[in-house]
């Protein structure tokens, strides 16, 4: 069952919807401003309702603070290295608002945008129209998002379409601690990731080509581990992100669905596991957190983030474009989908 509620109007005025799913013990609420996941309630090992998700009660929290906390992200998540996109020999020149770098769809990204809306059954879908030249990205783009949760599971279907030749990049920037929202660090929660490899960045955190193995690494979660085990480590990249910001790539090829993470907590048993058809996810432990959330301050590593994309910056790496380039044709549709299981250990 979806309900519908008025979650609060923002600074120019704009009503802001919140649509909670409600199944049993389960409950999870997004907004149609953009697309934000504002929380996901799950029972403890002692049936105990415990929301795993970081955010704001009030629009305001969300128009007004840093982190894309629990948003849709586009028309491009995560980087392109110094704001470059390059189709069919034109150059367009993005705006850089990451020391030098594109990051997450720009100056007024898809996370500030209202979607349209419509529930359809148990379903959610958002509609947003990015017009041709938006972010100075090329074409109009339509794009679709489906949410539907039932039986503790959260799945998100992403569909966009545009009228020219362009790049997208869709995902999502939730942020979970399996111990509660409340808890204030993900460094006890427990992860593993079936990856081989990530990729090395320069010093602005822009995949710039080539891989690293994981194995021997910091980056190692093929043997579940504490996210906080070695998030200080002596590694060049871990330096570089502060802690884990990193795409890691998965061993699938993009559009084949797979199992590509499970996160435990000691404190409550939840457990989330994670499925997609990406070829990619960003695993970020929230090293630049900062906000006063729900309820709590939430600090460095009060969260974390697995972000289901193609590798960033794959526009200007051809080896990165090769496991799932962001360009598509005019008329192609771009569709894939993220999926987050949550049961109790």
């Amino acid at each position: 069952m979806i309900s519908t509620r008025i979650f609060g109007k923002t600074q120019d005025g704009k009503e802001v919807l919140a649509f909670t799913f409600t199944d049993g013990p389960y409950k999870a609420t997004v907004l149609n401003y953009g697309g934000i996941i504002q929380s996901i309630v799950v029972p403890d090992r002692n049936g105990n309702p415990v929301d795993v998700i970081l955010g704001y009660n009030d629009i305001a929290g969300y128009e007004n603070n840093g982190g894309y906390l629990g948003a849709l992200i586009g028309r491009f998540g995560n980087r392109i290295g110094e704001g470059r996109l390059t189709i069919d020999g034109t150059t367009y020149q993005l705006y850089c608002n990451d020391r030098g770098n594109h990051l997450h769809g720009g100056k007024v990204g898809f996370n500030k945008k209202i979607w349209s809306h419509e529930v359809v059954g148990d379903e959610l879908r958002l509609t947003l129209v990015s017009p041709d030249g938006e972010e100075n990205y090329p074409g109009t783009l339509t794009v679709h998002v489906a949410y539907i949760f039932e039986r503790g599971e959260l799945k998100i279907l992403y569909h966009a379409v545009s009228d020219k030749k362009t790049a997208v990049n869709l995902t999502n920037h939730a942020y979970f601690n399996l111990n509660g929202e409340a808890d204030g660090s993900i460094l006890d929660n427990e992860l593993w990731i079936d990856c081989d490899m990530i990729t090395p960045t320069n010093p602005t955190m822009i995949p710039v080509g080539g891989y690293k193995a994981v194995a021997g690494t910091p980056f190692d979660f093929n043997t579940p581990k504490p996210i906080g085990r070695d998030i200080d480590a002596d590694d060049i990249d871990l330096k570089q992100g502060g802690g884990y910001d990193h795409c890691h790539v998965l061993k699938n090829k993009c559009g084949q669905y797979v199992r590509y993470a499970v996160a435990k907590s000691p404190k409550t048993g939840i457990v989330m596991t994670c499925y997609t058809d990406m070829p990619a996810v960003q695993f970020y432990a929230g090293n630049g957190l900062h906000q006063q959330g729900k309820s709590i301050y939430y600090g460095k590593r009060a969260g974390f983030c697995l972000e289901t994309q193609a590798i960033p910056n794959n526009v200007n790496v051809p080896e990165y474009a090769e496991r799932g380039s962001s360009i598509i044709d005019a008329g192609q549709e771009y569709e894939f989908m993220a999926d987050y299981k949550f049961t109790v250990e």
